[in-house]
C-alpha cells in the first residue's frame, strides 16, 4: 500500500494542519497556565494541570524557551519570558482603548437603553474617551473628550475607590470639592466614607451629584497588571434609572467592566479555598 501522503495528499495536508493547530493551542495553554499562576511551575505540574503527557510538555517548553516566551530558573521551573513583556508593551502601544470599548458599550446600550461611556482619570478630572447614545427618545449628550470632576461622577468614584490611599489623598488635597447640586459630597470625610462603600460593592453611583435629574452607574476597568485604569458607566434621567433599578443595572455595568478588563489582559486572582 502506498503511503498516505502519496495516495491521498489532501488527507495528509489536513492531518498536518490539525497537528499544527494542536501544537499552537497547547503552547497557548502553557502560556495561559504560567500567567495565571503566581509562582513558576515545573513541567510535571504543567502536564498535570493541562492533562498532557510530560514528554509533550517538555517538547513544547523547549520551543517556547528558545523563542524567549518562557524562562527556566535554576530549579527547573518555568515562568513567562522576557519576550512576553516586549510583546505586551507593543500591544498596549497599538491598543486604542476607546475603539476597543465600542462593542462592549453597544451591548450595554442594548441591555439598558441608556447612554454608555468609558472614561479615564486625568489629574483630578475624568475624560470621556468613548461614548454611545442610548436608544430612548429622551437622550443625553454623549461627547467624547468631555471632562468632569472625579469626586462627583460615577466613573470618577469608581476609579478613585481603587487607587491607593496615598494617591487618593494626594489627588483630593489639590481638589476643591465644589457643590454642583444639593446631593454633591463636599467634605473629605464624607467622600472617603463613600469611596469605602464603592470599593466594597464594586460600583459607584452618581446620584444627581453632578447634574439634577441625572443618575449614573459606573464600574472599574483593570489592565493586565490589575490596576484600575478606566471606568465604564451608564447615564440616564432619574425617572428611568430609578433607585430601585440600581442593583439590577449595576450588575450589567459590572459585567461590562469585567469583560473589558479581560480585553485589557486582566486575569482575576484565584480564590484560595
Amino acid at each position: 500500500m502506498a503511503p498516505i501522503s502519496q495516495s491521498n495528499p489532501d488527507r495528509a495536508d489536513a492531518g498536518a494542519s490539525r497537528y499544527r493547530v494542536q501544537v499552537i493551542e497547547r503552547s497557548c495553554n502553557i502560556l495561559d497556565a504560567l500567567s495565571a499562576h503566581p509562582e513558576r511551575l515545573s513541567p510535571a505540574a504543567l502536564a498535570a494541570r493541562l492533562r498532557l503527557h510530560k514528554s509533550t510538555v517538555h517538547r513544547l517548553l523547549r520551543v517556547l524557551e528558545h523563542e524567549k516566551l518562557v524562562r527556566k530558573n535554576v530549579n527547573g521551573k518555568y515562568g513567562l519570558g522576557a519576550k512576553i513583556l516586549e510583546m505586551a508593551g507593543r500591544a498596549m502601544q497599538q491598543f486604542d482603548i476607546g475603539a476597543e470599548a465600542m462593542p462592549i458599550l453597544q451591548q450595554l446600550v442594548e441591555q439598558t437603553g441608556e447612554t454608555a461611556h468609558v472614561a479615564v482619570l486625568s489629574g483630578d478630572e475624568t475624560v470621556s474617551i468613548a461614548s454611545l447614545q442610548g436608544r430612548w427618545a429622551l437622550r443625553l449628550p454623549a461627547s467624547v473628550g468631555r471632562r468632569s470632576p472625579a469626586y462627583c461622577t460615577s466613573v470618577g468614584k469608581a476609579i478613585l475607590a481603587f487607587l491607593s490611599e496615598h494617591e487618593v489623598r494626594s489627588l483630593l488635597s489639590r481638589t476643591r470639592l465644589q457643590r454642583f447640586t444639593r446631593h454633591t459630597l463636599t467634605s473629605l470625610s464624607g467622600l472617603n466614607a463613600h469611596l469605602k462603600i464603592v470599593r466594597k460593592r464594586g460600583y459607584a453611583v452618581d446620584d444627581e451629584e453632578r447634574e439634577e435629574g441625572l443618575r449614573c452607574i459606573g464600574a472599574p476597568v483593570r489592565d493586565y497588571t490589575g490596576r484600575v485604569v478606566a471606568a465604564i458607566s451608564i447615564a440616564g434621567p432619574g425617572f428611568r434609572v430609578r433607585k430601585q433599578r440600581v442593583p439590577e443595572l449595576s450588575r450589567l455595568v459590572i459585567r461590562a467592566a469585567n469583560e473589558f478588563s479581560r480585553e485589557l489582559g486582566y486575569v482575576p486572582p484565584v480564590l484560595q479555598v
